[in-house]
Formats: structure tokens, C-alpha cells, sequence
């Protein structure tokens, strides 16, 4: 067989990476399968110590601030409490560490990008150019819903949820909440409504990587609301409301990943077609 009748050996499977892919990462690639464990321990300590520095400069930056921030997080909380009522400080330290842990939490809150950052530099190397066209929007995607979440738990579902319970409390208790316990509150609320909002990500990816097919959560739709109902009611505050502004959003946004997923299923079908 002469030369010009010999098929390129990615011709015949378009599913195979092209040369372009290969030639970005063989050399990283055969370092990683000749790198001890250790190398690649140090590597991601390496990656670590960046992640720690960064916070640690916002920490520091903002520590100042700390009462400040405090009084803007406790607002919600102010404004709905009797005129009598205030917060109050069950520990001696709590005056002093509520604070600081408010503003760890804001520097990591703010450092967010970074530290993503520092996450995608440890894996990239060893991804394909298709890979990382990918991987980059998902990236930039989970930043931005990380921060809507927390944007939504705050200006939306904080208020609603500490009306109900203040309204609940007796004639003869004057409501008068620690500040520590209080921070503990938010935080864990902040955190639960920013990773929901990761929704969308994490369903675009079980469904590009193969691990389950949309015709699979179409046909299971019925089951996931169920779920997200069941999971809002153990991981919320024990009432009605904030359960409701956890699982309505948890369902829709499900819904977002799916239809997003079929979008980027049917342009990639669409593409392999014109390619052949």
C-alpha cells in the first residue's frame, strides 16, 4: 500500500484526540506517569500554600473591618427584632471571635476565584484542548452561581426566615439572640444556598462525563423533586419557609442543568455530523 492510500489514524475515529490534542500535554503526561507520589503531593501542597497566603492577605486586609462587617451581616437580624431587644454575648470571647470568624469566612468568600484558580492549575495540565474548553466555562459557571447563592440567601431568604421565628416567640420572651450562635446560623445558611446553586454544574457534568443520560434524569424528574424537598427539610432551619426558598430553587435549577446539557448534547451531535 502506497503512502497516499494510507488513512490518517485519527481519520477513521473522530473520537480519538487529535495531534493538535495530543502534542499540548504528552510531556506533562509522561511526567505524571514517571512522578513519584511525592512529587505530586508536593506539587499540591505547592497550590496550597498559594490558596493559604491569599486568604490570609484579604484576612488581614479586612480584619479592621471586622466589627463593620459583623453589623451589615446582623442587620437583617436587627431590624426585625422588638424595640427593646438586642443581640446579646453569651461568652466572654464571642465579642472578640465572632467577628474574625465573619471576616475568615468573607476573605475565603472572596479569594473564591483564586482558590478555583489554584484547583484548575493542578488538574489542567493533564486535560485535553477539548477537555479544558469544557472545563473553563464550567469553572467561571460555578464561581458565579457560588456567589448568586450566597447573593440569594442574603437579600431574599435571610429575612423571610428570621421573621418567621421571631414571630413565633411568646408574649412574655423578649427575643435576644448570641451573636456566635447567630454567625453559626448564616454561615451555614450561606453555605448551603451557595452550593445548591451548584446544581446546574454538577448535572452538566454527571451527564458530559456519561455517568447518567438526560432520557435517565427525564424519566427520574419525579424522584429528584422529591428529593430536593427531602434534602431542604434536613439541611434548613426547621420551618416551612426557608424549606420552600430551598427546594423550589434546587428543582428549577435542576431543570436548568438538564436543559443546558440537551443544548450542548445536540451541538455536539450536531458537530461530529458535519465533521463527518
Amino acid at each position: 500500500m502506497t503512502d497516499a492510500n494510507k488513512m490518517p489514524e485519527n481519520e477513521s475515529n473522530p473520537d480519538l484526540p487529535t495531534p493538535n490534542d495530543v502534542n499540548e500535554t504528552p510531556n506533562y503526561l509522561d511526567e505524571l506517569g514517571d512522578m513519584p507520589i511525592t512529587e505530586h503531593l508536593i506539587e499540591l501542597r505547592s497550590h496550597l500554600i498559594r490558596i493559604f497566603i491569599a486568604v490570609l492577605v484579604i484576612f488581614l486586609a479586612l480584619v479592621g473591618m471586622s466589627r463593620k462587617l459583623y453589623d451589615a451581616l446582623s442587620e437583617p437580624l436587627v431590624a426585625q427584632l422588638p424595640p427593646n431587644a438586642t443581640m446579646i454575648a453569651t461568652d466572654i470571647t464571642s465579642n472578640f471571635m465572632a467577628p474574625l470568624r465573619l471576616t475568615l469566612f468573607v476573605a475565603a468568600f472572596v479569594a473564591m476565584p483564586y482558590i478555583l484558580y489554584q484547583v484548575w492549575s493542578f488538574v489542567a495540565p493533564g486535560l485535553y484542548k477539548k477537555e479544558k474548553k469544557i472545563a473553563i466555562p464550567i469553572l467561571i459557571s460555578s464561581i458565579f452561581l457560588f456567589y448568586t447563592g450566597i447573593a440569594f440567601a442574603y437579600f431574599i431568604v435571610l429575612n423571610g426566615v428570621l421573621r418567621f421565628f421571631i414571630s413565633f416567640a411568646p408574649d412574655n420572651v423578649l427575643p435576644m439572640t448570641d451573636i456566635a450562635s447567630y454567625l453559626s446560623f448564616v454561615m451555614k445558611l450561606f453555605l448551603v444556598f451557595g452550593l445548591t446553586f451548584e446544581i446546574p454544574v454538577v448535572t452538566l457534568i454527571l451527564i458530559l462525563t456519561g455517568i447518567v443520560s438526560v432520557d435517565t434524569l427525564t424519566k427520574q424528574r419525579k424522584y429528584i423533586i422529591v428529593g430536593c424537598f427531602g434534602v431542604s427539610a434536613i439541611v434548613t432551619p426547621p420551618d416551612g419557609i426557608s424549606m420552600l426558598m430551598l427546594a423550589i430553587p434546587m428543582w428549577l435549577l435542576f431543570e436548568l442543568g438538564l436543559l443546558l446539557a440537551r443544548v450542548l448534547i445536540k451541538d455536539k451531535v450536531s458537530q461530529d455530523l458535519v465533521e463527518t
